[in-house]
């Protein structure tokens, strides 16, 4: 997270979907999760969340609160802890070995695979 309160709302993570509730797109962004927008096109829905972001990045800098750091500016180590229970991690290590890769090797390839 971060105090700066200047940051393009385009540098957020957006998705736009198809909602068969709403029969309309709807925006998301990863980073304010609480927010969306609807719209008849994939592109005004885009629009109206980027525009709705930036609003609610002035009254957060406004307010002196936190501005969440765009996913896309943050630093990636390429490394993170994960506590699986042990049956799973046998099992893994099981099927790793029978494809002669290291866990780690095979667990990356199974996470690119499932990505």
């Amino acid at each position: 997270m971060s105090q700066t309160p200047t940051v393009d709302a385009s540098l957020y993570t957006y998705r736009v979907t198809w909602s068969v509730e709403d029969h309309e797109f709807v925006a998301s962004c990863a980073e304010f999760p609480s927010l969306s927008w609807l719209a008849d096109s994939q592109l005004a829905a885009l629009q109206g969340l980027v525009d709705l972001v930036a609003e609610t990045v002035s009254d957060l800098a406004a307010e002196g609160e936190v501005i969440p750091e765009p996913l896309a500016k943050r630093n990636y180590s390429g490394k993170f802890n994960l506590r699986v229970g042990e049956g799973l991690h046998r099992r893994l290590a099981i099927q790793a070995a029978e494809e002669h890769l290291s866990l780690n090797q095979y667990l990356v390839r199974r996470l690119s695979e499932a990505s």
